[in-house]
């Protein structure tokens, strides 16, 4: 099998480039604007590398979607401030780029696997959310935070058109708050400009205090980067046909935690096991910061987010198997005990 990883540097992307090149035979054709975490795969025989930005190297793209079994378009935005900040850049590369290559894919008959979002389902009033059962609900043309979900929903019903309609083959994966090593970088120290764990670990690495969005009540549903993996490594698989035209949630509902239990657990774990950044940890506070102030007027919070995986675990034969405390370990291990460069 021949892959094409768009983003391969990203979070995503790099852990998929490790599991690949660890676990089969398969080959990559790979593209990024960096390649820091991919050191250690990119003289690797089955890993041929492009640097360069999708929306330049079309050429380049366009020859490696005709020439691949599998595209794998994991290039975008997705830093919820941003989605306020900078809501016109957001469209711009997860919509009208994404939007290229999904018609390219369709052009050469590939098989395209779509990262869609947990984002997509909004402030859906089920207390879980299901792939093909539940309402997709966002927020008033104002609140710009929805600019992502609301690209990404409206590739997920192109491509479902497109498979219906035109025989495009098909997965769109939604990965709900998938975290560990190489999220995000934790020392960039702008407000809002990681995600929230790697945001956390930041505060306490800076001597800061931890601001937790409208007192950090939200839950979400926290999911380790290698549970993740696991099941996008069976999506590319499709033993049996299993992904063919369907949607997945892949998330853990047993990591079910507020954001600010999520703080508690970071600094709690922190002050029993990494004694250089102890006093940090014991020194953060807790702050209450209203969203309007942290984000801007644009943004608009979500309450809730569980995912229902039995059709994971029924069709991928997978569940996530790391629980939170493991998950957040590792993590802390990368970022406060790094004992290699690279992946």
């Amino acid at each position: 099998m021949r892959l094409l990883l768009l983003g391969a540097n990203g979070f995503i992307g790099n852990h998929l480039t490790k599991s690949v090149m660890t676990e089969t035979d398969w080959q990559i054709d790979a593209i990024d604007i960096a390649s820091d975490r991919l050191g250690a795969y990119l003289q690797h025989p089955r890993f041929h590398f492009q640097l360069g930005d999708i929306t330049r190297e079309t050429d380049w793209v366009d020859e490696k979607i005709a020439a691949c079994d599998v595209i794998l378009p994991l290039v975008a935005i997705a830093t919820p401030a941003l989605y306020v900040q900078d809501p016109l850049r957001v469209f711009e590369l997860d919509f009208e780029a994404n939007l290229r290559i999904i018609r390219l894919a369709v052009k050469h008959h590939k098989r395209i696997i779509f990262p869609s979002t947990s984002e997509v389902y909004g402030m859906c009033p089920d207390m879980v959310f299901d792939e093909e059962e539940s309402v997709l609900v966002t927020g008033p043309i104002h609140k710009e935070r929805w600019i992502y979900s609301t690209s990404k929903q409206l590739l997920d019903r192109l491509i479902y058109a497109y498979g219906k309609h035109h025989g495009l083959p098909y997965t769109l994966f939604r990965p709900f708050n998938w975290y560990g090593p190489y999220l995000d970088n934790p020392l960039n120290p702008k407000p809002g400009s990681s995600r929230v764990l790697t945001q956390f670990i930041g505060n306490i690495l800076r001597g800061e205090d931890i601001q937790l969005v409208n007192g950090g009540a939200q839950m979400r549903a926290f999911t380790y980067i290698d549970d993740g993996i696991a099941a996008l490594m069976r999506i590319i698989e499709n033993k049996d046909n299993c992904a063919h035209n369907r949607i997945f949630n892949i998330g853990n509902p047993a990591a079910d935690f507020s954001i600010r239990e999520l703080a508690e657990m970071i600094q709690r774990l922190i002050i029993t096991d990494y004694p250089q950044y102890q006093a940090n940890a014991s020194a953060a506070k807790l702050q209450l910061v209203e969203a309007t102030q942290y984000f801007g007027e644009g943004y608009q919070d979500v309450s809730k987010r569980v995912p229902a995986i039995f059709r994971a675990q029924r069709d991928l034969n997978w569940s996530p198997k790391v629980d939170m405390v493991t998950g957040l370990k590792k993590t802390l291990d990368f970022y406060l005990a790094p004992t290699e460069s690279c992946v």
